[in-house]
Parts: C-alpha cells; sequence; structure tokens
C-alpha cells in the first residue's frame, strides 16, 4: 500500500494506492474518485467494533454511521482519491502497536483495515472541551488518515502543552488531558476570546489545527440569507 498526499494548501487530499490482497476505509463520502477495477463497499463494521452499535459509536464522536470499504475486483493494482468536507491539510500518520491514536472531533478520513477503531466516550470532557463527546481511538499497525480545518501543526510533548478548545485533530494515547481556563479568572478568559483550554500533560505527539471549524460556522452564520420555508 503506497498513500500520497497532495499538498495542495486548502485543498489537501490522499491517493491511495492498493494491492490486490490489500484493503481500506475510510469515511463515507470521502471519495471522490478511483480506478475502474476498484470494489466499494458500505458497512458500519471496524476491524473489532462494528454492527449497528459502532455505526451509532460513531456518530456520537462527530463521524459518518457508515464506512467505505475499498478493495481490487482483479488482479491488478487500483487506486483511490480520497478528500475531507473541510478545506485544509490532510495528514498520514503510521500507527504502531505500542501505542493508540485519539482522533478527536471529526478528523479520522480513512486508515488501513489491519487497524482497529473503536470510541471512547470523553463524558463532561468532551461536552466542554469543544470537540465532541466520544473520540475515535485507533489501534494497531498501519496507515491512518486524519483531516483538518485549515493548516496541521504537529508537536513533540515533553511535559505539558496548551491547545485552544476546538483545534485538536490527533493525539497519542500515551498523553492525558484535562480543560480549564485560558486566563487567570474564567471571566478574564471568556472576556479575552480564548475561553477554555486543553492542557496536555505527558509525552507524545499532538497535531494540532490552525482554524475552528465551529468558530468559522458561528460566524459565518450570520452573513447567510434566511432559509426559506
Amino acid at each position: 500500500m503506497d498513500i500520497k498526499v497532495s499538498d495542495s494548501g486548502a485543498f489537501s487530499w490522499a491517493l491511495v494506492q492498493l494491492d490486490p490482497s490489500e484493503q481500506f476505509v475510510s469515511e463515507s463520502g470521502a471519495l471522490f474518485r478511483a480506478s475502474a477495477n476498484i470494489n466499494i463497499s458500505v458497512t458500519t463494521r471496524s476491524r473489532g467494533s462494528g454492527g449497528l452499535f459502532g455505526g451509532l459509536r460513531r456518530m456520537l464522536a462527530s463521524e459518518s454511521f457508515f464506512l467505505s470499504n475499498y478493495s481490487i475486483m482483479d488482479g491488478g493494482p487500483g487506486e483511490v482519491g480520497l478528500a475531507p468536507v473541510h478545506q485544509g491539510q490532510v495528514q498520514q500518520i503510521d500507527c504502531t502497536p505500542d501505542t493508540d491514536w485519539i482522533c478527536a472531533g471529526g478528523s479520522y478520513l480513512g486508515s488501513s483495515v489491519d487497524l482497529q477503531l473503536d470510541t471512547q466516550f470523553q463524558g463532561l470532557r468532551g461536552m466542554f472541551s469543544g470537540e465532541s463527546l466520544s473520540f475515535i481511538s485507533v489501534s494497531g499497525s498501519g496507515p491512518l488518515l486524519v483531516n483538518a480545518f485549515g493548516g496541521i501543526t504537529e508537536k513533540n510533548v515533553e511535559g505539558s502543552l496548551v491547545v485552544d478548545t476546538g483545534h485538536v485533530v490527533a493525539f497519542q494515547s500515551s498523553l492525558t488531558y484535562s480543560i480549564s481556563k485560558a486566563g487567570g479568572s474564567f471571566l478574564q478568559s471568556f472576556l479575552g476570546g480564548e475561553g477554555l483550554v486543553m492542557r496536555f500533560e505527558g509525552h507524545g505527539r499532538v497535531f494540532v489545527q490552525s482554524h475552528n471549524p465551529d468558530e468559522f460556522g458561528r460566524s459565518l452564520g450570520p452573513m447567510l440569507p434566511p432559509r426559506k420555508s
């Protein structure tokens, strides 16, 4: 399997090249092109967690109910082009069995079928984080594709890191996080326009997006004409 991520700024996408024995899954609706020998099937299953319950759990994590599965119909190679809904970068993460990856806020785009997808309930932390009530946990060995709104920055945490809520793309499970105010008090935080932040502790990697899709939606909404009934 070979994955090429285009460097197209705000319009990044990924080309997944498959051999006959390989398969890849993605969020439903991520496909924008495929070679003629690609078989596309729709499922609610992921390795180790699936069925109706698996689809419902992914919806709680701001992901699609369905997954698209791509495989080869003949003995030759094939390719699949995938792109996210939001304008922004796509990042490939090479997962290893020693640590899981946590995808936040609907950032999961696709992965090898060798990776196991599960849902982690975040409780009140998820509600206040500006992300979602549940995150997607990815474990095993293989390539993972995540997407962001805007640009992606990777940070290696050695101790602690503060990230504004709504800007986290993915992080390693070796890190823990808590929700706290950005300023000296909650009043200062909200008056300064920052509000709450996620404080990561431990050792691991974090991918951060430069823009917050929820904030963008709130600023764009009042400019749109009212819907006609």
